[in-house]
């Protein structure tokens, strides 16, 4: 039997399916990595973003596919993480925004809802490239419309849908040679084509409990940054009782909840009432619902205050004094989930008090990414006021970009992603607060250091901006690591297991030994000569290496300003900046 119209509940199932396909095939999206190196993370960041708006949908279960959309788009938006994540996030996000109001949608308006999204897509990328996912929903999209004049059958749409993509991810070597000189496909795209072929199991009748959906969502296989903190130093510098407003609170507003009659929200006038008693707070509206996370002494003058404006859902309340007191008892871990939390806890966080308690706004904050523990330390000792751990491999989300802006009391941030794939998440974060927010599109450690070290407290935002986009741009990044498959990029044979050196992205020197790839990385960064080179050192370093590179850069580049550094990271073994 046809099907020419599909509900919440139909939309529901279907993502559902392509959220599991796309989670059964993470690895395999993550090996389609066009460079051969340990850090392919595609597949990992859709599986982590698709995870949060599977979680969001069923927290919201809705027949009407506008509100299910809705509810898929807004986990997506929140979880977005790494450049395809903040891509599919938007994807569906003007999916949602063309359904919206919509009971039930029929072929034609499901095409015309998947175009819209791409439109949205597309306008998130300052320069699109074709031959990524971008194309693949695109051209899935464009034939989609076409299809849907002739054809009313939601199933057959689909199957179209993914036949479409699935040809066009095909044809992705063909627009980007990178690709095509590794051979493989778009990894992006192809975690794209996963979730539509889910589509297309649940229309072709594929069995599906779509009860689950009024189920807690299972946990995902997802990475969750652990800080280790020592009571010796941060925590032995805060007391218990300087955590002045110690309920860590997060809840859902429920809005036009059936007969009963709410009043109108205003969220800045929302906001400067729960900062009267409370800090870190973070207010996102989203038509019918309303996410508040806030810390306060007073939870129930909260909830009063909350409860005119709608139905209190999913309500977490966390004791800090009392969670402070086990980690200097215990000297465990303290998770950075609730980054406002931990970074308060670790002693990291700038004061956030409101400025209606006496304490003014700092001018300036700023917010660093940073894997390894020495590199976060280079941040902290620049003044950096929060280092989100993160990387590649391991991109922070939307949300965590968002409680950490909020976290800080600052009248203007700074944020430094440190990693091409993260500037996206970023910048859809500025979106989702009102604060004044400026990113500083660094796409390397050594970027970062150098942007952050430009910085002039006494001047404006826009000269400190302009200053260190200089500074970052000034800077040649280079680092090490092992190849995880056997291939030719540029002219360059590589190995599995040889060591690789990559200058800022391409790939120069592929060497069995360590101190050789070093070397030959080092001899193409100083092409143009350099006052400093900055060495920092990695999981895979040794003393016997490093003091033996150091020896051959003082020999060949005697007027050469060594500095070296413990950085900590994991799977570059050396990362190397020449200025």
């Amino acid at each position: 039997m046809g099907k020419r119209a599909i509900n919440g509940s139909d939309f529901a199932a279907m993502a559902l399916l392509g959220a599991d396909l796309l989670k059964r095939n993470a690895e395999k999206v993550n090996a389609l990595n066009v460079f051969p190196v340990p850090d392919g993370d595609t597949g990992t960041n859709m599986n982590l973003t698709m995870t949060s708006g599977i979680t969001e949908l069923k927290k919201k279960p809705s027949a009407d596919i506008g509100k299910a959309a809705e509810a898929l788009s807004k986990g997506l938006l929140m979880g977005a993480r790494g450049n395809s994540g903040v891509i599919l996030s938007q994807l569906f996000r003007g999916f949602a925004k063309s359904l919206a109001n919509h009971e039930q949608a029929t072929a034609i308006e499901i095409a015309a809802a998947l175009q819209h999204g791409v439109d949205l897509a597309y306008k998130a990328v300052v320069k699109p490239v074709e031959g990524t996912i971008l194309t693949v929903a695109k051209e899935a999209a464009r034939y989609a419309v076409q299809y849907a004049r002739r054809n009313t059958e939601v199933p057959e749409l689909m199957e179209e849908v993914y036949f479409r993509a699935n040809e066009a991810l095909q044809k992705t070597p063909e627009q980007l040679p990178v690709l095509k000189q590794v051979g493989v496909v778009d990894s992006g795209g192809q975690g794209l084509v996963y979730i539509y072929e889910g589509f297309v199991q649940y229309l072709s009748g594929a069995a599906l409990d779509v009860d689950a959906l009024a189920s807690e969502a299972a946990p995902a296989d997802v990475y969750v940054p652990q800080q280790h903190v020592e009571p010796s130093s941060a925590q032995a510098k805060l007391e218990t009782l300087d955590i002045e407003f110690f309920y860590d609170m997060e809840f859902f507003i429920k809005r036009n909840v059936s007969g009963t009659p709410v009043a109108s929200f205003d969220e800045s006038a929302y906001k400067k009432a729960l900062s009267k008693d409370g800090d870190s707070i973070l207010v996102i509206t989203d038509d019918d619902i309303i996410k508040v996370h806030v810390h306060s002494r007073k939870p129930g003058d909260v909830f009063n205050l909350s409860m005119q404006y709608g139905e209190l859902t999913d309500i977490h309340i966390l004791n800090m004094r009392e969670q402070h007191r086990e980690l200097l008892a215990e000297e465990g871990v303290v998770s950075e989930v609730n980054l406002a939390a931990a970074e308060l806890l670790a002693g990291q966080a700038i004061d956030n008090r409101p400025a209606e308690h006496g304490f003014e706004r700092a001018p300036y904050g700023m917010i660093a990414v940073a894997l390894g523990d020495g590199v976060a330390e280079l941040f902290r000792s620049s003044d950096v006021d929060i280092v989100l751990t993160g990387g590649q491999t391991m991109n922070p989300s939307t949300e965590d970009f968002v409680n950490a802006i909020e976290s800080l009391s600052a009248e203007h941030i700074f944020i430094f992603p440190n990693n091409s794939n993260i500037i996206l998440a970023a910048e859809q974060a500025i979106e989702l607060t009102e604060r004044a927010v400026t990113v500083i599109p660094t796409k390397t450690i050594p970027q970062g250091i150098a942007a952050v070290l430009a910085f002039k407290e006494d001047e404006t935002p826009e000269r400190n901006k302009e200053w260190m986009i200089s500074a970052a741009s000034m800077v040649v990044s280079g680092q090490v690591t092992k190849a995880v498959r056997d291939t030719t990029i540029d002219g360059v044979e590589i190995s599995e297991g040889h060591y690789i050196g990559l200058k800022e992205k391409a790939i120069v020197t592929s060497e069995p030994d360590l101190l050789a790839a070093c070397q030959a990385l080092l001899t193409s960064m100083l092409e143009d000569e350099g006052d400093i080179v900055t060495i920092l050192t990695g999981e895979g370093a040794t003393e016997e290496t490093t003091s033996a590179l150091c020896s051959w850069i003082s020999e060949h580049y005697a007027e050469l300003e060594i500095d070296l550094q413990y950085g900590g990271q994991p799977l570059y073994p050396y990362v190397f900046a020449v200025e």
